[in-house]
């Protein structure tokens, strides 16, 4: 019950905190789940909770979703995923939190280095295939394709609806990839995973109303600084499983 009970609160906690920066709680609520679950099994439960969150927060924003960008980036999940597949891949907790310790470089690079545009088809595929991998790979994604939107032209409302948008497919293919162990959870673990789903989608809403608070200027300095505090962390974390085995 104390485990059911936490696991509802980080899930409303850290799908609020993904309401207001499109990313960061998914990277938190992984974490959480890595501490329960084996690295496949967890990373398939996030897929659930993530989907049904990011689901949430594609439907309260969805005037604001560019489409053309989610079905080019859709294209490029599914080419990574066919990838991955074919090689057999299947991570565990070391590789998944050296993975997630390493992407907030991604978010420090200066802009003159990358000069990556969501808008571009080009980009938009490419963006599909590297940040589609790396969410089966490691269960998330969200600062390396932020390198992708935060860089354009585009206001921070649409930022969020339309990576929330190409997440719900990306998880969903994780989801999909991981099925095996997903289907392995006895119906308790599903019943708790279930009761959670729906506050998911009220920390969502939540997040939804702080975000419309937020400069675009103050959105773009908080997300780098949370995402570099949290990868910091996997990081370390990562190096001690190293170590440890």
């Amino acid at each position: 019950m104390l485990v059911g009970a936490a696991f509802v609160a980080v899930v409303f906690l850290t799908s609020m905190l993904s309401g207001v920066f499109g990313m960061a709680g998914g990277l938190v609520l992984l974490w959480f789940l890595l501490l329960l679950f084996p690295a496949t099994t967890a990373i398939a439960v996030h897929g659930v909770i993530q989907m049904t969150a990011n689901g949430s927060r594609a439907w309260l924003s969805r005037q604001f979703i560019v489409w053309r960008i989610v079905v080019l980036m859709t294209l490029g999940v599914l080419v990574a995923a066919g990838l991955l597949l074919w090689i057999g891949y299947s991570p565990d907790a070391a590789t998944v939190s050296i993975l997630i310790g390493l992407m907030p470089i991604l978010v420090w690079m200066p802009r003159y280095w990358f000069q990556f545009d969501a808008a571009r088809p080009s980009h938009a595929l490419t963006c599909g295939v590297v940040s589609g991998g790396l969410t089966i790979a490691a269960g998330v994604s969200g600062p390396l394709i932020d390198i992708f939107f935060v860089r354009s032209r585009m206001d921070r409302r649409q930022i969020v609806a339309t990576k929330a948008m190409i997440q719900v497919v990306s998880h969903a293919i994780k989801i999909l990839f991981y099925l095996g162990s997903a289907l392995a959870l006895s119906a308790g673990e599903w019943g708790i995973i279930l009761l959670a789903a729906p506050f998911a989608m009220l920390g969502t809403h939540t997040g939804n109303r702080i975000l419309a608070r937020l400069t675009d200027a103050n959105f773009r300095a908080w997300t780098r600084w949370i995402v570099t505090a949290i990868g910091a962390f996997y990081f370390i974390q990562g190096l001690v499983l190293i170590i440890r085995g």
